[in-house]
Order: structure tokens, then sequence, then C-alpha cells
């Protein structure tokens, strides 16, 4: 009788950092391949919008030349307040939209909108780049849909290319205290083979919780993976290492990425 195939994460232990929403099928791949799967979300999003804002970025939406988003939450959240408003999605305009990431863009396309500008490299720089390189930023009226932790990058950029740029806040990202979290427990007293960032607030919450997360002695320590550039960036600006990342961001490349970092 043959042994059942040994599956290539079989007896691992990895951490994911994600919001309970967003955990599932990172989840679920690392579970496909074997791995045992520790759920601590660092983080939580929620949807929080001006309505003033809202309003006015709304009277304004047909005179739009670009729609900017950052994350699959801004457009979640964007999507949900613009449906909640109007029933067609042709009352966008003749808008092109523009994005960072493969996750924001299949979000982008799931409502049947094309990408017309996204940059190999996943982050605000290299979008902005991108669009400036377009030469459609002179006095173009641009809409950046962010959170509330987005940085100004890519936002100074176009303005510095003669942008109008507007700016809608459409979710909020806070840090979960998981000091009581029974995960959280046994990740201090077992430890694991790694911990998964999938972006800069996760790395910063769980940097800001060290306190919290330290391992026991005797532990299994973990190697640290970031699924991009820019989550790499912030997790050496708060003291993570980075260990292994995603050759391109997603969720797939996350876990080859995985899958080759561990001994």
């Amino acid at each position: 009788m043959t042994e059942p195939r040994k599956l290539p994460l079989s007896g691992r232990r990895v951490v994911v950092t994600r919001t309970r929403d967003q955990a599932s099928d990172l989840a679920a791949r690392l579970s496909a391949f074997g791995a045992e799967v520790v759920e601590l979300p660092v983080i939580r999003i929620s949807r929080e919008v001006s309505k003033q804002a809202l309003a006015e970025v709304m009277l304004e939406l047909g005179g739009y030349d670009w729609l900017i988003f950052t994350s699959a939450n801004g457009v979640h959240n964007f999507f949900g307040e613009f449906f909640r408003i109007f029933d067609d999605i042709r009352s966008l305009g003749l808008v092109r939209v523009a994005c960072i990431g493969d996750a924001t863009a299949k979000a982008v396309t799931e409502l049947r909108l094309k990408v017309e500008c996204m940059p190999r490299k996943a982050t605000a720089e290299a979008l902005a780049g991108e669009l400036i390189d377009t030469g459609s930023m002179d006095n173009a009226k641009v809409l950046v849909v962010t959170g509330n932790l987005n940085r100004d990058t890519l936002v100074m950029r176009l303005v510095e290319a003669r942008a109008i740029v507007d700016c809608l806040q459409v979710y909020k990202t806070e840090q979960v205290d998981l000091s009581a979290d029974p995960a959280a427990s046994r990740y201090r007293s077992e430890g694991a083979d790694a911990v998964l960032f999938a972006s800069s607030s996760s790395a910063q919450s769980f940097a800001d919780q060290r306190a919290s997360l330290g391992l026991a002695a005797g532990a299994r320590k973990p190697l640290y993976g970031s699924i991009g550039p820019q989550t790499s960036e912030t997790m050496r600006k708060v003291g993570l290492p980075v260990d292994f990342e995603a050759p391109a961001p997603g969720i797939d490349g996350l876990v080859s990425a995985l899958m080759k970092a561990l001994p």
C-alpha cells in the first residue's frame, strides 16, 4: 500500500494577521497545503465616510478624469456607498480607473470596470509614476479613495504633476487588542513556523503589540513574510525582519514565497 502524499506545509504552523473577514482565502490556501493556521487578526476594518464629503464627491462624480483605489477595501466601501445612491454604474461617467495591486484590480474588474493604470510594483510611488507617465495629469481632476491610514505620497506626487486631487476616506483601520485572545495565548506559548503580513497596518499593529505577543522560552521562533514591497518597508521601519517577500503581491505569491523560505 502506498503512503499518502505529504503536503508541502504538513506539520507547519502559520500565523495569519489579516482581519477575520479577509483571512478566509489565505487560511484556506494554507490549509489546502497542509498547514495548521493560527488566525491573529491584529486589525479591524470598518466603513467610515463623512456624509458631507461623500455628497460633494458624488455631485462632482461625472467630472473626474481618474478614480484611484489603493486597496480592495477602498473599492468595496466606495461602491457600497455608490450603489446606495445610484442604481446604474454609468453614473460614474467616463472616469478612468487606476489602482495598486492584484487584489484591488480584481475588486474593480468584478464590477465589470476596466483598470487602465496599474503598476507592476504595488506601491503608491509606482502608481504615481505610471499615472504621470500617461501624460494626462496636467490639470486633470482626480479622486483618490482612501482609508484613515493612507500615506500622502501618491497625492503629493500627483499635485506636483499639476493634477487637481480630491480625497475621499471610505473606511478606517483600527488595531485589535489581542492580549486576552486565546489564539494569541497559544502563539505566545508555542510559537509558529511563520507569521504572514498582508498589509502595512497589520505589520504596524503586530509590532505595537510586542509586549502581548512575546514568545515564551522554548517557543518556536517564526519567519516573517510580507505580501509586497510596501508592507516590507513598514516591517523594516517597525523593527520586524523581512525573511521572505511575495515575488508578486497577492495570496498566491505569498504562499509560494512561504514554501520556498521554510527549511
